[in-house]
């Protein structure tokens, strides 16, 4: 008989695949800035897709120079807030957090994601952080903020989400001094990427709960001879014999979906805070109406709608050259069918 031989079915990246511990991203690298201090990091929610016209500007692309559409994902991006700012030093095991610096007024709502500081003495915590910079113990900086969905009206939620954006540059002195102006303060997404631009698109995929191996793994269809009793959905076997135990290779049963996945190099083709540009008739499906300013970014990305969406600019950019999109049309047709 011929040697039967197939590639496995399904990748074994991303294992064990389990549910994430938050619907917040958490971002481990950043982008390296040698420049002057800015914000690497920011958040918005998925509102829906749609489609673009615009002049195609790849080089050597067989339609350069000519109209073409192109699917968009909208994504709204209303102002978030530095509730604190946080040191990290370095050393052989890596980076630990050292001191922080909370905001003299954080809003109350913030309260009810995480227990407000009641007795803060914000100087010596600015002192203590001082000492650090002028000993050379800090090694990072890291800006703590917060998103404002109470002024979305497709999430309904209030209670914001929490998280940590790094703060680049060359000179962590002059990082502190950014940091310090930031603290309190409101910043936008034109703080830290321009149109044209492209940016990695974190967020946590869409659960689809508890499913077999073949549609967790992509395997095959027993054959009608094999599969008595209604198992033509089963895997053919859990291995061999010996060693006696089922190996984490062999696709079974288990969580698909709702998991952490990183799209790099998306490219964002506009920035805009006009709204009412962008929403068809009656709203978004599933959303609503935009309020708040948003961009487009080029394709799909991970999560379902009103998922929360971390963007960073790209690290492994490469030889992208960054051009602004001539974009002749935005299709602002009604989803309703």
């Amino acid at each position: 008989m011929p040697k039967i031989n197939r590639p496995r079915r399904g990748s074994l990246a991303f294992s064990p695949r389990k549910r994430a511990k938050s619907p917040i991203p958490k971002y481990q690298s950043w982008p390296l800035s040698e420049g002057a201090p800015i914000l690497q990091g920011f958040a918005g929610y998925k509102v829906g897709m749609t489609h673009v016209i615009m002049v195609d500007d790849h080089k050597s692309s067989p339609t350069e120079g000519k109209e073409i559409m192109v699917p968009v994902t909208v994504i709204e991006v209303p102002m978030m807030k530095v509730a604190a700012i946080r040191a990290y030093s370095r050393d052989t095991y890596g980076k630990h957090a050292f001191t922080e610096l909370w905001a003299d007024q954080l809003d109350t709502v913030l309260g009810r994601r995480i227990t407000l500081p009641k007795d803060y003495n914000k100087e010596a915590a600015l002192k203590k952080f001082t000492d650090a910079l002028s000993a050379g113990l800090v090694a990072e900086i890291h800006a703590v903020t917060y998103t404002q969905p109470a002024s979305l009206s497709g999430v309904p939620k209030k209670v914001p989400d929490l998280m940590e954006i790094k703060i680049g540059g060359a000179d962590v002195k002059k990082i502190f001094e950014f940091a310090q102006g930031l603290l309190g303060n409101e910043v936008a997404l034109t703080n830290v990427i321009q149109a044209g631009a492209y940016a990695d698109i974190t967020a946590i995929t869409t659960g689809k709960g508890t499913n077999g191996a073949v549609k967790r793994w992509g395997i095959s269809l027993r054959k009608r001879k094999h599969s008595v009793g209604g198992k033509e959905r089963h895997l053919g076997t859990l291995g061999p014999w010996n060693p006696h135990h089922v190996r984490w290779q062999v696709p079974q049963i288990g969580q698909l979906g709702f998991q952490q996945r990183t799209e790099f190099n998306k490219r964002i083709l506009k920035i805009s805070e006009n709204a009412s540009e962008i929403t068809p008739a009656g709203g978004f499906l599933h959303y609503g109406v935009l309020r708040n300013p948003y961009i487009l970014v080029k394709g799909s990305i991970p999560g379902p709608v009103k998922r929360l969406i971390r963007i960073r600019p790209a690290i492994r950019q490469g030889e992208h050259v960054v051009k602004l999109p001539a974009i002749q049309f935005v299709s602002t047709q009604s989803k309703q069918g």
